[in-house]
C-alpha cells in the first residue's frame, strides 16, 4: 500500500512537473517509454509531428518486429534524368522534378558530378536541412559565419539553414571528379527561425553490417539496422539513410518506421525490390518510391547477375505542413516566401552577416 501510494505521488509530481516545464517535448518521448508514466498521461499528453523541438531519432510507435510480416510494395519507379544545375555542375534530379514534386519530409534530391571549375559558388538558404553524402572526389565548404571545411569520399554532412545562411559548396581542386548525392529536408514550421548549424559525419564514424551471409553490405548512415545504430543527433527532421551493396543472389529485408515516407536511388546495378507478384526490376539511376504501408521492404539481386547492386535507402518523417518554396527558401505561406527574400536581399533578420560577404572557394572557379 505504501509502495502504491508512493508511486502515485511521484506520478502527480511528474505531472504537475511536465505540465509547467517548458521542455516539454523532451518529456514526451521518455513518458510515451514509461508504462506507468504514459498511462497517467494519456489524457493529457499529445504528441504532433510538427510541434516537437527535438524529434525523436527512433519514434516511440517504432518497435522492430521479430518477424517483420508486411512488405512495402512499389509506389512508382523513374529514371532520374541529367540536367545542368549551379555554375557548370550536371544533376540527375528525382525529388523536386514534375515526376515527384515532394515527398515529405523530403523536398529534392540530385545525385551530383562536379568537375573542376564547376560547383555550386555562394547562395542562400532559409527553412530546410540539406544532407549531402559524398560518393568519390571531395567537396570544400564555407559559409559567412567562418564554418568552412573539407568532406572526403564516405563523408556527408547535415547543414541546418534555419533562419537563414550563405555557403558555397566547390570541388576540392586535388581531384578530378567529384560525385555524391544531396537531399533537402523540410524543417517543422516551429523551427524554421532556428540558428544555422552544421555536422560533419565522417566515414569513419558510419558502421557497417553484413546480412545474408556477406552478400549483403550495409553502412548505417542514420537509422537501425540489423540491431545496430547509427549516430545520432544529426538532423532536427528524423531521417534514415543507408547505403547498401548486394552481391549475386543475395537479399535482405530492412525494417523502417510504420508511417514513414522512403524511396530508394539505385547506383549501381539491377535491384528487385518487393516480392511475389509485387517484384520489379530497377535499373541504376532510378528512384523507387514506396508505399508507407507495410513494416519493410526487399531487396535482392538475381544469382546470375553480372554485377552487384548498390542502392541508397532513405525514410523520413512526414510533416503536416503547407509547402511553399522559391528556390532556396522553403517556408509555409507566400508571405514568409517574400518575407525571406526582401530579408536576404536586405540583409536582415538573418542574413546580416551576408553584406559584402564572398567565399573564398567561391573566387576559384574558372570563368
Amino acid at each position: 500500500m505504501k509502495l502504491l501510494i508512493l508511486s502515485l505521488t511521484i506520478c502527480i509530481a511528474a505531472t504537475l512537473l511536465y505540465l509547467a516545464n517548458p521542455l516539454k517535448p523532451y518529456l514526451t518521448t521518455l513518458i510515451l517509454s514509461t508504462p506507468l508514466l504514459s498511462t497517467l498521461f494519456n489524457s493529457t499528453v499529445t504528441v504532433s509531428h510538427t510541434n516537437i523541438f527535438s524529434l525523436p531519432f527512433t519514434p516511440p510507435s517504432f518497435f522492430a518486429p521479430a518477424n517483420m510480416s508486411t512488405p512495402r510494395k512499389i509506389s512508382t519507379s523513374f529514371l532520374a534524368t541529367s540536367q545542368s544545375e549551379g555554375a557548370g555542375a550536371s544533376v540527375r534530379r528525382s525529388i523536386g522534378t514534375p515526376k515527384l514534386r515532394q515527398l515529405s519530409p523530403f523536398l529534392m534530391l540530385d545525385h551530383f558530378t562536379i568537375h573542376p571549375g564547376a560547383g555550386f559558388p555562394d547562395h542562400p538558404h532559409r527553412g530546410q536541412e540539406t544532407i549531402t553524402y559524398l560518393l568519390s572526389g571531395a567537396v570544400d565548404h564555407e559559409d559567412f559565419a567562418g564554418n568552412a571545411g573539407t568532406i572526403h569520399a564516405g563523408d556527408l554532412q547535415f547543414m541546418t539553414a534555419g533562419r537563414g545562411i550563405m555557403h558555397a559548396e566547390m570541388p576540392n581542386q586535388g581531384f578530378s571528379d567529384n560525385v555524391g548525392m544531396q537531399l533537402w529536408v523540410d524543417l517543422p514550421a516551429k523551427l524554421k527561425s532556428c540558428e544555422p548549424r552544421y555536422r560533419d559525419l565522417r566515414a569513419k564514424e558510419i558502421p557497417t553490417v553484413t546480412a545474408d551471409g556477406g552478400k549483403v553490405t550495409l553502412k548505417v548512415i542514420s537509422g537501425r539496422s540489423q540491431g545496430t545504430d547509427s549516430v545520432q543527433e544529426l538532423a532536427y527532421t528524423p531521417v534514415w539513410i543507408f547505403d547498401i551493396e548486394i552481391a549475386p543472389g543475395g537479399k535482405i529485408q530492412q525494417e523502417l518506421p510504420t508511417g514513414w515516407n522512403a524511396f530508394a536511388y539505385t547506383l549501381e546495378g539491377e535491384t528487385v525490390f518487393g516480392e511475389g507478384k509485387d517484384a520489379q526490376s530497377v535499373g541504376r539511376w532510378h528512384n523507387t518510391v514506396f508505399e508507407r504501408e507495410g513494416d519493410y521492404i526487399r531487396a535482392a539481386v538475381a544469382e546470375d547477375a553480372a554485377e552487384k547492386s548498390r542502392f541508397v535507402l532513405v525514410a523520413g518523417l512526414p510533416l503536416d505542413q503547407k509547402v511553399v518554396q522559391y528556390g532556396p527558401f522553403v517556408l509555409n505561406s507566400q508571405e514568409e516566401v517574400y518575407q525571406a527574400m526582401m530579408d536576404y536581399q536586405t540583409h536582415s533578420n538573418g542574413f546580416e552577416r551576408g553584406r559584402d560577404w564572398e567565399s573564398k572557394i567561391g573566387k576559384s572557379m574558372v570563368h
